[in-house]
């Protein structure tokens, strides 16, 4: 018998452990400045997420392992069948590039036609279920476009702030679904605080990335879902682009969750992070040893969705690429694009930029000898070509 309901207890700092309410709206700890996590007794789960149970369960969106989600009433839980993306084998680029073992988790199904779709599906349907009715987030574009879809699909209001330098058909989008979108001469940093400012005069609930703890949530079922995919062994890389980093931080999370779960081993895939060359401070910190990243000035790249000069959750980003005995690399824009073009022509996939930075990484990965050509390598195409036209 399938029970329904959440094993959510407690939202705590992943910085000082310090603990709240989940009855109540988090943003980050009160105390350090931090972000938060929520927190599920997996013990209890136990019960309800055995591999035969999974297998069984009809759900194939975000809501599948709803047990370890932090939206606790079902009808909260709003859906437009997000999640359960295609791995898709690479075997021409694989050829290419001599790796044996080359997938892509194609994101660029997901309804707005990114990652995106994840988190803030899963933030909106906490923010209802907490009594929140209007939603405020700086996005360079995609991320917008996904809260103007979930908050549009729930009765609810969008609040954007984005850089006026933002894809001109993101920006359609979100204007098309309802999203209130102001436009910022400025990089995703100055649309943060100019969000902020907002959400504090008119008492908006913000989901900026990591600055709530619900958005991971979503992101983690990426994890869920490569663990179930490879029938619970994970592959031995990831190779994320990574801007504000809540994928990495997600899956990162869901692999210790499942764990716990008695679902996977403790073995970890070892986590790539990919920047930009024109903006790359989590590869920075990395290179010199730093448990932080400074902010990146100056920065520049025609891949808006990890052109972010500082991210809030770079110790956790951090932690996962080292823990996992990961790395952190960055490549041109003119790679970039050449990978776009490549993937397109040898495999039918079409990304936007910051998907097929992931692709471009992989000649650097190979020279420096961090890749085993029998190893099992997953690229993470976190967004479709299709939305970006102006980028081709």
């Amino acid at each position: 018998m399938f029970q329904n309901h959440s094993f959510l207890k407690n939202i705590v700092c992943t910085n000082c452990n310090s603990q709240y309410n989940i009855n109540k709206l988090n943003n980050l700890c009160t105390s350090c400045g931090k972000v938060l996590f929520p927190k599920y007794d997996l013990e209890g789960a136990k019960e309800f997420l055995s591999k035969v149970l999974i297998r069984k369960k009809k759900v194939y969106n975000i809501w599948r392992f709803n047990e370890i989600m932090p939206v606790i009433n079902p009808k909260f839980r709003i859906s437009l069948g997000e999640g359960w993306t295609p791995l898709v084998k690479l075997n021409i680029l694989g050829r290419q590039f001599g790796l044996k073992n080359l997938f892509l988790k194609d994101e660029g199904q997901n309804p707005t036609g990114t990652f995106k779709s994840r988190g803030l599906c899963a933030a909106v349907s906490k923010g209802l279920e907490l009594g929140v009715k209007d939603f405020v987030m700086p996005s360079a574009g995609n991320a917008g476009a996904a809260l103007s879809a979930y908050t549009a699909h729930a009765g609810a209001k969008a609040h954007i702030f984005a850089p006026k330098d933002a894809p001109e058909f993101i920006l359609k989008e979100i204007d098309v679904m309802g999203g209130d979108l102001v436009l910022i001469d400025g990089l995703i940093d100055y649309a943060g605080e100019r969000a902020n400012i907002a959400e504090k005069e008119n008492g908006w609930f913000s989901v900026s990335t990591l600055k709530e703890p619900y958005r991971v949530e979503g992101k983690k079922t990426m994890g869920f879902e490569l663990a179930e995919q490879f029938e619970w062994t994970l592959p031995d890389v990831i190779v994320y682009p990574t801007g504000g980093g809540t994928g990495i931080v997600g899956m990162w999370k869901a692999f210790l969750e499942l764990e716990e779960l008695g679902l996977i081993s403790n073995k970890r895939p070892r986590m790539v992070a990919v920047q930009p060359e024109g903006c790359q401070p989590i590869v920075r910190a990395f290179e010199q040893g730093k448990k932080s990243a400074t902010k990146w000035e100056n920065a520049h790249s025609f891949a808006g969705g990890i052109r972010v000069p500082s991210a809030i959750g770079d110790y956790l980003i951090l932690d996962a690429i080292r823990s996992s005995g990961g790395t952190a690399v960055a490549v041109p824009d003119s790679e970039i694009k050449t990978a776009m073009y490549k993937l397109a022509r040898t495999e039918g996939i079409m990304l936007c930029p910051e998907a097929a930075a992931t692709a471009a990484a992989l000649q650097t990965l190979i020279e420096n000898g961090f890749l085993d050509k029998d190893e099992k390598i997953v690229l993470f195409g976190t967004g479709s070509g299709l939305i970006t036209p102006n980028d081709w």
